[in-house]
């Protein structure tokens, strides 16, 4: 794919409102706390708040209103479906248009819809249709801001592995907190006042994504359709072993082992010990996140796949621990090592993809890595519940157990994904 800069500049935008995934930042700014940095850091924490704040607060607040479970249900389909199947053309066009004006699109729609979501439960949901349409335009905002999520960070600063790490910590902070202020505000009967917090949260991102000072991107060649650009991202993809073939293998582990642990463990913690302990398990698990975040910033593996692969391997130990009946403490340890584990991947992973695949396509392919990972997601958690019922909870653990320790297994075995370089930081 060519550059064509200078024809997207001449017919998007003035060039230094646009975006340059060719460069990173200036040498002599800070490696990850440069002025751009921070400005990111804030709007994509912010965004992370508003996001992990609406699932809890539109189901506890459905439920508290006198909805059936069926309605909660609809409500999350109708805000994961929209981003699951559109987070592909997402990346498309933050190819196109640039990723940062992407981005602030999104927060000014997810703004709009968080205002009237608030406006709606304040008065009261008169027709579910109202609540569907607005969860929707959340789903679809946020899946045109995905692709760009991760495409940004190599340009807002020169330390990519360690300004991830710092993105990881917010992530796991955020997964934390947000959910537990939304379900305070909930149970004093302020749902409402969650959706104002939200909106306040991407309006905030939406100002400190316009104060960001980056580059020009190169652009997919004009004339070009939305499938052209699809196929070359594909394109990309395939012509790259050590990318599809973690992608293929984490398909496998989505729908085997990560898609049916959160509600299996779910179904045998909270009967046998209880709700309270099942909230500590997951924060145990928030709390390694953090510590592998911190752990990432500053160990930089030569091999950070395969050095990756191995902190996979402390997966297994959370389901093996169900199925063992360890009691609660234990089963918290576990957590705490696989937040660290799966963490550590992650930041290798999104490092390794920043760092390898060009600017002007890793939008697309970012959309793939994630529409391939949410997309078995579901799958997996969708066949929980009926593979419990026809074989038990401990043989779906078991199955979890061994495609866990087959992943990281695979992730070793396979060539290219092995001896992945890492690509030194920019002086």
């Amino acid at each position: 794919m060519r550059d064509r800069s200078a024809e997207h500049t001449a017919a998007v935008a003035p060039p230094q409102d646009q975006d340059r995934p060719a460069e990173g930042p200036p040498t002599g700014e800070p490696a990850i706390w440069s002025r751009n940095f921070q400005y990111y850091f804030t709007a994509r924490s912010a965004g992370l708040l508003g996001w992990a704040m609406l699932p809890v607060a539109v189901s506890a607040g459905l439920l508290s209103a006198g909805y059936g479970l069926s309605t909660a249900g609809n409500a999350m389909a109708f805000l994961v479906g929209p981003f699951a199947g559109l987070v592909l053309f997402g990346g498309v066009l933050a190819d196109r248009f640039t990723a940062r004006r992407l981005m602030i699109a999104a927060d000014l729609a997810n703004l709009t819809a968080h205002v009237l979501l608030a406006l709606l439960f304040l008065r009261g949901i008169d027709q579910l249709w109202h609540l569907y349409a607005l969860l929707v335009v959340a789903g679809v905002a946020n899946a045109m801001f995905q692709p760009g999520a991760s495409s940004t960070v190599p340009l807002v600063a020169r330390d990519v592995q360690g300004a991830n790490g710092v993105l990881r910590i917010s992530e796991a902070l955020t997964a934390l907190g947000g959910p537990a202020l939304a379900g305070v505000l909930v149970g004093v009967g302020a749902t409402g006042w969650v959706m104002v917090i939200s909106a306040v949260a991407y309006g905030t991102s939406a100002v400190c994504l316009c104060a960001l000072r980056l580059g020009v991107v190169p652009a997919p060649p004009a004339g070009e359709s939305l499938w052209r650009n699809l196929v070359a991202g594909w394109q990309e993809v395939r012509s790259r072993s050590w990318l599809w073939g973690v992608m293929v293998i984490w398909m496998f582990f989505a729908v085997f082992a990560w898609g049916p642990q959160l509600s299996i463990a779910a179904g045998v913690i909270v009967p046998e010990h209880g709700a309270t302990a099942f909230g500590l398990l997951n924060c145990a698990f928030g709390a390694g996140t953090v510590v592998g975040g911190l752990l990432a910033l500053r160990y930089k593996p030569e091999r950070p796949l395969a050095v990756g692969a191995v902190a996979m391997l402390a997966y297994p130990l959370y389901p093996l621990g169900i199925v063992l009946d360890w009691p609660v403490w234990l089963l918290a340890v576990a957590q705490v090592a696989v937040g660290i584990g799966i963490t550590f991947w992650g930041v290798m992973w999104a490092t390794s993809v920043q760092t390898q695949v060009p600017g002007e396509v890793l939008n697309r392919v970012h959309a793939y890595e994630v529409a391939g990972s949410v997309g078995m997601f579901p799958v997996g958690s969708a066949l929980a519940g009926p593979a419990a019922g026809a074989f038990g909870t401990d043989r779906v653990l078991q199955v979890g157990i061994l495609f866990a320790l087959l992943t990281a297994a695979a992730l070793l075995a396979v060539r290219p994904i092995r001896t992945l370089g890492r690509v030194p930081d920019r002086a």
